[in-house]
C-alpha cells in the first residue's frame, strides 16, 4: 500500500504524523511511502532523514494525497485538501468533534473514503491511546503556559505559581480529572501550587486522590462546587472530555466576570468545542485574548509546542494502527475493533452517531451489513 504524509497546513501546527522511524519501519514492513518535502521541518525532521529511511520524498501536497491509498496526518483535513483525495481511499486524522467542517466530510462521504478519527481509536480497556499520548503532552505543558501568563509582563496578576515564603501559593482549579487533568495537577504541585481537582465522576476523583497522595483537593463538579471554585481561582484548566462528543459548558460567561483581573483560563477542551462560555480557538502565534478581565490560552494543538516531543509521541502510538491497515486494508477493520471504534466513515458511509447527528446523516453502525 502507499502510505502519504503530507505536511499539516494548519497555522502554527508544527508537528508530522510519522517520524523518519516511523516510516522506515513501513517501509520495511513492504510498503511504499511517500512524504511531502516539509512535512517534519517543524519538527526537526528533515526531507534527507525520509529519504535515508526509504521514503519517496516530493514536493507537492496535493501529490501526496494523490496518491496514497492511506494517507496519515494530525489534524482534520480541509475542503481543498479532501478535494485531492481520490475515491475509497484511506484517512487517519483528527476529527475534533467541535471544529467539524461539512464541506470536507461531504467530500469524503462522496467519495466513498473510510476515515479514522484518531482521537477516538479506543482500546479493550477503553482507553485512548492516541488521544492519551497527546494528552499527558498538553497536562506537563500547562503549568509553564499557566506561568508565562500570570506575569505582569503578559497582563497578568504578577503572581508566582509557588508562590515564595511568607506569600501564599496560586489556587490552580482543574475541572477533568482525566489523563490532562491528572497529570497537569501533578505538574502544578510540583511547580507549588494549591491545586483543586474537580470531576463529575467521583471514581475518577478517588483515583486522582489516591495517585497524588490527597496532595490535592477533590471536589465533584456540579454547578455549585464549580461557582464556589472558579471564583477564588488565580489559574482555571477546562480538561473536561465527552467521548465521540462536544465537550459541556461548565464555566459560564457569568462566573467568568467572577474572576479576579489577570487571572488565567486554559481551556484544553477548545478542539471539543471548549468548556468555558467564553472560549474561542486562538493559534501558538496569537494564543490569548482578555475577556472579562481574565486571559484565556485557548490553542486546539498545544502539544505542538514541543513539535518533537509531539511527533515521536504520536508516530509511537498510531504506527501499529496503520501497519495493520496498509497491511490488510478494509479487512484490518474487521478484525481489529478498536480501529473500528475509531472509524467515522466507513466505505462512505457515516458510522459515528455524533458526527451523524452535527451534520444530520443518516447513521449506519459499522457492524451492520449493506
Amino acid at each position: 500500500m502507499i502510505i502519504g504524509i503530507p505536511k499539516e497546513s494548519l497555522r502554527d501546527e508544527r508537528r508530522v504524523a510519522l517520524t523518519p522511524a516511523g516510516a522506515h519501519a513501513l517501509a520495511l514492513a513492504g510498503h511504499s511511502i511517500i512524504v511531502h518535502a516539509e512535512a517534519g521541518s517543524g519538527s526537526g525532521f528533515l526531507a534527507d532523514a525520509y529519504r535515508n529511511a526509504g521514503t519517496d520524498v516530493v514536493f507537492s501536497a496535493e501529490e501526496v494525497f494523490a496518491r496514497a491509498d492511506l494517507i496519515v496526518k494530525l489534524m482534520p483535513p480541509t475542503p481543498e485538501e479532501c478535494s485531492w483525495i481520490p475515491d475509497q481511499r484511506f484517512l487517519f486524522s483528527a476529527l475534533h468533534m467541535g471544529a467539524v467542517s461539512p464541506a470536507a466530510h461531504g467530500m469524503l462521504r462522496d467519495r466513498g473514503a473510510t476515515a479514522v478519527g484518531i482521537e477516538l481509536i479506543e482500546d479493550d480497556d477503553h482507553g485512548l491511546p492516541v488521544l492519551t499520548a497527546m494528552s499527558e503532552i498538553a497536562g506537563m505543558l500547562l503549568p509553564q503556559i499557566a506561568a508565562r501568563f500570570l506575569e505582569t509582563t503578559r497582563g497578568g496578576r504578577g503572581v508566582l505559581l509557588g508562590g515564595v515564603a511568607g506569600i501564599p501559593p496560586s489556587h490552580v482549579v482543574i475541572i477533568g480529572g482525566g489523563t490532562v487533568g491528572s497529570t497537569a495537577a501533578r505538574m502544578f504541585l510540583g511547580a507549588g501550587a494549591n491545586v483543586t481537582v474537580m470531576d463529575d465522576n467521583v471514581r475518577q476523583l478517588r483515583l486522582v486522590d489516591l495517585m497524588l497522595q490527597k496532595r490535592v483537593t477533590t471536589a465533584l463538579a456540579a454547578p455549585y462546587n464549580i461557582g464556589r471554585f472558579v471564583p477564588s481561582a488565580d489559574v482555571v484548566v477546562g480538561s473536561v472530555f465527552v467521548h465521540g462528543r462536544r465537550a459541556p459548558l461548565v464555566v459560564t460567561e457569568d462566573l467568568v466576570k467572577e474572576m479576579k483581573p489577570g487571572s488565567v483560563i486554559i481551556d484544553v477542551a477548545i478542539d471539543q468545542g471548549g468548556c468555558v462560555e467564553t472560549s474561542r480557538p486562538t493559534t501558538l502565534s496569537d494564543p490569548v485574548f482578555v475577556k472579562h478581565g481574565v486571559t484565556h490560552f485557548c490553542v486546539p494543538n498545544m502539544p505542538s509546542s514541543v513539535a518533537r516531543t509531539a511527533s515521536h509521541a504520536f508516530s509511537n502510538v498510531v504506527l501499529p494502527f496503520v501497519t495493520e491497515v496498509g497491511t490488510g486494508g478494509i479487512d484490518a477493520f474487521r478484525q481489529n475493533l478498536s480501529l473500528r471504534r475509531g472509524t467515522y466513515l466507513f466505505e462512505g458511509k457515516c458510522t459515528h452517531e455524533g458526527l451523524a447527528g452535527l451534520l444530520d446523516w443518516e447513521y449506519q453502525s459499522i457492524d451492520q451489513p449493506d
